[in-house]
C-alpha cells in the first residue's frame, strides 16, 4: 500500500480540477506533482484560480512534459474524445481515474452512436471499471483505470439500485427528471453557458438523445438483472452548482412508498456519503454545495401505487471530483473518506 500517492492532474485549468485542487488539499495521503493545462501552460495555479493561490502547488504544464514514472495516480480531467488518445499512450504504471465519458460505455458501438465518433482505446476499454463508488468498490480496488460516472447518473443511480437489487419497483416504468447548475458544461465559453442565455428561467436539452441516458441504463441493468430503460430528461437551470433528480417509480407488488424508504434507508445506513432523509423530507442543491453527500428523500405520491424519490449531488464534488477522490482512495486502499469530510456550504 501506499504511503502517499504522488498525483497528476491532466486538465487541471477546468472546473472538476479546480475542486480536486481544493478537496485534494486537505488528503492527508495526496501529494500533488504535477498539473496540466495545454493552453496555460506556464502559469502558476493562481493566475488561472485566484483561490487556489495559496497552496504551494506546481506551475501548469503540457501532459508531455509529466515525468509519469514520478506519479502514483492521474486524474484525467480532459475533453471527452481527448481522454482516450492520452491514455492508450500511457504506460502501465500509473493508476488513473477518467473524469471524461470516454470509458464509461463498455459497448464501442454505443459509445460511437452517442459520442459521434469509434473509440481509439479498446484495449484500456476493457480494463475500465465505472466508478459508481458504493456499488462497484471491489472492481474498482483490482482496477487501474475507474471511469468516473457522469452527475445525472449518479444523482439518478444511487436512489434506483437498491430498488432494483430488492425488487421493489417496477423496472419498466422509470421516468427521470433531473435538473443541473452552468457548471456541468465545463469551463470553456459556450453560447447555451452565457449568462443572458441561462439567466431566468429554464429549459430542457437533450431530450431523448442525453449521452447519460444510456450510462444510466447501463449500470441500472447490471443490477436489475435484465435490460432497464429509462426516461431520462436533463434541465439547465441558472444556478452555478447542483444536480437534483426527481424520480418517478411505480411500486412493486407489496411495497409502498414506506417501504421503498425502509429499502433505501436499510441499503445506505452504512455509507458516508449517501444519505436518506426521513420519510417525506425531501432535499435541495443547497443542502448539498460544496460537499461529496447524496441525500435522497422518498415522498409518497397522489397517485396510489406510485412514489416520488428526490436526490441532490454537487455536480462538481459527489458528480465529479469528490467521487473521483473516493476511487482513488479505493483504488489504493486509503480511508474512503480521506480528503471528502467538508461539510455543505449553507447557505
Amino acid at each position: 500500500m501506499l504511503e502517499r500517492a504522488r498525483i497528476a492532474i491532466f486538465g487541471a485549468s477546468g472546473y472538476t480540477g479546480a475542486e480536486l485542487l481544493r478537496l485534494l488539499a486537505d488528503h492527508p495521503r495526496a501529494e500533488i506533482r504535477a498539473l496540466t493545462a495545454e493552453r496555460q501552460a506556464g502559469k502558476s495555479i493562481g493566475e488561472v484560480f485566484p483561490h487556489l493561490a495559496t497552496y504551494a502547488l506546481p506551475d501548469l504544464v503540457k501532459i508531455a512534459d509529466v515525468d509519469l514514472s514520478a506519479i502514483d495516480v492521474v486524474f484525467c480531467c480532459l475533453p471527452h474524445a481527448t481522454t482516450q488518445e492520452i491514455i492508450k499512450d500511457l504506460p502501465r504504471g500509473p493508476k488513473v481515474v477518467d473524469l471524461s465519458a470516454d470509458f464509461r460505455l463498455r459497448d464501442p458501438a454505443l459509445y460511437e452512436r452517442y459520442y459521434g465518433h469509434a473509440h481509439h482505446a479498446l484495449e484500456a476499454q476493457a480494463d475500465a471499471v465505472y466508478g459508481l463508488s458504493e456499488h462497484y468498490r471491489q472492481a474498482i480496488e483490482q482496477t487501474w483505470l475507474v471511469a468516473n460516472p457522469g452527475c445525472y447518473t449518479t444523482a439518478s443511480e444511487l436512489p434506483l439500485i437498491p430498488l432494483l437489487k430488492s425488487n421493489a419497483i417496477n423496472p419498466d416504468a422509470i421516468i427521470i427528471d433531473a435538473k443541473s447548475g452552468v457548471s456541468g458544461a465545463g469551463r470553456d465559453a459556450k453560447v447555451g453557458s452565457l449568462f443572458t442565455e441561462v439567466s431566468e428561467g429554464i429549459h430542457p436539452y437533450g431530450v431523448a438523445t442525453h449521452r447519460h441516458g444510456p450510462e444510466i441504463e447501463q449500470c441500472l441493468t447490471d443490477f436489475a438483472g435484465r435490460s432497464i430503460e429509462v426516461i431520462f430528461t436533463p434541465h439547465l437551470v441558472p444556478m452555478s452548482r447542483g444536480i437534483l433528480a426527481t424520480i418517478y417509480v411505480r411500486n412493486a407488488p407489496n411495497f409502498d412508498a414506506e417501504a421503498i424508504h425502509a429499502r433505501l434507508a436499510e441499503a445506505y445506513a452504512d455509507e458516508a456519503f449517501v444519505n436518506v432523509m426521513p420519510f417525506k423530507s425531501l432535499p435541495a442543491t443547497r443542502h448539498v454545495r460544496g460537499s461529496n453527500l447524496c441525500l435522497i428523500g422518498v415522498h409518497p405520491s397522489r397517485v396510489a401505487g406510485q412514489t416520488i424519490i428526490v436526490s441532490a449531488i454537487d455536480n462538481l464534488v459527489k458528480g465529479a471530483a469528490g467521487q473521483a477522490i473516493q476511487n482513488m482512495n479505493i483504488q489504493n486502499g486509503f480511508a474512503e473518506h480521506l480528503g471528502l469530510t467538508q461539510q455543505p456550504l449553507f447557505p
